[in-house]
């Protein structure tokens, strides 16, 4: 059995901040971290991996500094790792990465899971996994909190309002993954990172990968980012003092104010 994780590096969103003449995200000395989406979806493969024997091959698009990603998911497990790295590949939407991507996965050969993230924290469109499942012309389950495989179909607790649905289907297929609360991503031990140093890692191109250049970077892209902007801050809240009956006297004062109460 063979499994591919795809795997995105991303700014870390807690230290991200927004240009507020160009309104584009400000990258430059911000550190970069695993997708956290991703990071589950890899975790999940490791597990599928223990259990089957299968083959683990993690691909991640990006830049060169992309290939940190890589050697994390080598120190936790994955066999071998491919970064898609190419200027081809600048200004890509959604759709233009996930065919890239779909045409890497096409270059590792007999592929049977595929496992993606949600979304990416950066972008939050949660398209790129099914834009894959398309260009390969397979069975898709998104939104899913639990998946397992016996090599031959893969079964998943799946996402949906007001609870979970167990579904599976035959092999090859493609799962996006989205994060229970109570997640803790886990991390290499000092063993594992150095034994990731002798495992394989590539770097492709658009021309390794035989993608059409139209179909790539913005000529690809269909879509386009007009703007990114944060939210306009709230006002500051107040705190009031007093016993229950004051304060829900203070309460109904603020209501009947705002002429939510008459």
């Amino acid at each position: 059995m063979n499994i591919v994780v795809c795997l995105k590096q991303v700014p870390d969103s807690t230290q991200v901040k927004v240009d507020p003449k160009t309104g584009t995200l400000i990258r430059a000395g911000v550190p970069s971290i695993l997708n956290p989406y991703d990071h589950y979806a890899l975790e999940r493969a490791l597990e599928i991996k223990a259990k089957t024997g299968a083959a683990l091959a993690v691909l991640c698009m990006g830049p060169a500094q992309a290939a940190a990603v890589i050697r994390l998911a080598l120190a936790l497990g994955a066999d071998k790792g491919v970064l898609l790295s190419d200027r081809a590949f600048a200004g890509s939407d959604t759709w233009a990465t996930s065919y890239a991507l779909s045409q890497a996965i096409k270059k590792l050969g007999k592929t049977d899971l595929i496992i993606c993230g949600q979304m990416a924290i950066d972008g939050d469109t949660a398209q790129t996994g099914p834009g894959i499942a398309f260009h390969l012309n397979i069975a898709q389950l998104t939104f899913c909190t639990a998946v397992d495989s016996d090599g031959k179909k893969v079964t998943v607790r799946k996402l949906i309002d007001g609870g979970h649905q167990t579904m599976e289907t035959a092999l090859p297929a493609l799962v996006t993954t989205t994060m229970p609360y109570d997640y803790k991503a886990r991390y290499p031990s000092f063993l594992g990172a150095f034994h990731a140093q002798e495992k394989p890692m590539q770097t492709w191109t658009a021309k390794d990968v035989d993608a059409d250049p139209k179909k790539l970077g913005l000529e690809g892209s269909p879509t386009r980012v007009g703007r990114i902007f944060p939210p306009p801050a709230r006002a500051k809240g107040e705190v009031f003092n007093g016993s229950p009956a004051e304060l829900a006297s203070k309460i109904v004062d603020i209501l009947k104010k705002e002429s939510i109460l008459k």
